[in-house]
């Protein structure tokens, strides 16, 4: 006759108020002394045995996985929620949008220990027909974190996430730049607009539109100082950005740039207009010391700067020729390409891309010469030059 198995051994038994099958095991006792016991239910003997098996293991593995109702939507608010403080505030409203419109709709009901590389690898790919390669790469890092989170908290086994790879999306709007003609159309525009002295000074030192919003009135000098050995030109110093740190976005980027004449009226004229904002303010107004301000002197937003330039753009658009190969299409225009353009019209003019990179501040020429420089001249002749002065040039055949 077999023995009687210990109370609190465990057991299979059917629970009449769940109306379902219950099996329980028993590993010991707790701190506490109370018995460690883990259960398993299920609609059938079967299925409860076989739960069991799952939760025996994982406890075998030292796993305490959590409920098996936590969602991927649950690991996800958790990331967002507890896993991004002390971020850039733009960073923290870039994932929070990414997750909420593609990643909790498509995977969210998911239970989380039930998520399988094949149900990411299927997202990806449906999302690759609707996204670029470089939104891809963001909620496949949301998730992947997301999930990275719950894993060092026992809330799953493994991140499947980090095991799928990123496939290839739609091509991204390219980058592009203004052509001189273009450049010189969108300066006449400007004059009209309230950000006159911004676009003119984009435009003319290739600053990023996070370095220019800050721009204090303490790192300009409009008069420099002719009698310096050597002379010092008017200036605008380059040591901020809108980034939580407020530093610029690499060392090289912390730099002082020499105005052109253009720029040093554009920014008389904003200085001008900046106190005659001031008294018509009056008591609303907010004194932040910034160069380029709203009508109540609160920092410029990038929606807004965007928004102005397309009206810029737009108003060039019509100062050209009709049937123009330079026409211009507003919505296509984004303020960083004032800076491509920079770059590009520099480089059709023969300035080294050494001496590009340095003014626009970046860590090397790679960046300035593959995402920047759109133009393609000038032709380069150095080596023509020096095979004929080796050679010599052939004679004009008469």
């Amino acid at each position: 006759m077999a023995a009687r198995r210990s109370r609190g051994d465990g057991g299979l038994h059917w629970d009449d108020k769940r109306q379902r099958w219950i099996a329980t095991a028993s590993l010991g006792f707790l701190p506490n002394g109370k018995r460690n016991v883990k259960r398993a239910s299920g609609k059938t003997k079967t299925e409860a045995k076989n739960k069991l098996k799952e939760v025996l293991r994982d406890y075998e593995d030292g796993l305490a996985i959590a409920p098996t109702g936590y969602t991927v939507k649950d690991a996800v608010t958790d990331w967002l929620t507890y896993g991004r403080n002390g971020l850039d505030a733009g960073t923290v409203r870039m994932d929070k949008s990414m997750c909420k419109n593609h990643i909790v709709p498509d995977l969210g009901a998911r239970k989380l220990r039930d998520l399988s590389a094949d149900d990411v690898d299927k997202w990806l790919a449906a999302k690759s027909k609707v996204l670029s390669t470089r939104s891809l790469e963001v909620i496949h890092s949301c998730l992947n974190r997301a999930v990275k989170r719950a894993m060092a908290r026992d809330k799953v086994k493994r991140n499947v996430v980090e095991l799928c790879s990123i496939p290839t999306g739609r091509p991204g709007r390219p980058s592009k730049s203004l052509t001189l003609t273009q450049a010189e159309a969108v300066l006449k525009a400007a004059e009209d607009s309230p950000h006159h002295a911004y676009f003119v000074v984009s435009l003319l030192t290739g600053g990023r539109t996070e370095e220019m919003r800050p721009l204090r009135w303490d790192h300009v000098d409009l008069e420099g100082d002719p009698n310096a050995d050597p002379p010092i030109p008017p200036y605008i110093a380059v040591w901020r950005s809108v980034r939580r740190s407020g530093d610029t976005k690499t060392k090289k980027s912390r730099r002082t740039l020499a105005l052109p004449g253009r720029a040093v009226d554009a920014l008389k004229v904003q200085r001008e207009r900046q106190k005659q904002q001031r008294i018509k303010a009056g008591d609303r107004w907010k004194e932040s010391g910034l160069v380029f301000t709203s009508a109540v002197g609160t920092e410029l937003y990038a929606i807004n700067v965007r928004r102005a330039l397309r009206k810029v753009i737009a108003h060039a658009a019509e100062l050209l020729p009709e049937n123009s190969s330079h026409a211009l299409v507003p919505e296509d225009w984004t303020t960083r390409e004032t800076r491509t353009s920079f770059v590009s019209i520099l480089s059709d003019r023969g300035i080294p891309l050494e001496e590009i990179s340095r003014l626009v501040g970046h860590s090397s020429t790679a960046v300035t010469e593959t995402v920047y420089r759109k133009q393609i001249r000038p032709v380069i002749q150095t080596g023509a030059t020096a095979m004929d002065e080796i050679f010599g040039a052939p004679t004009p055949k008469r």
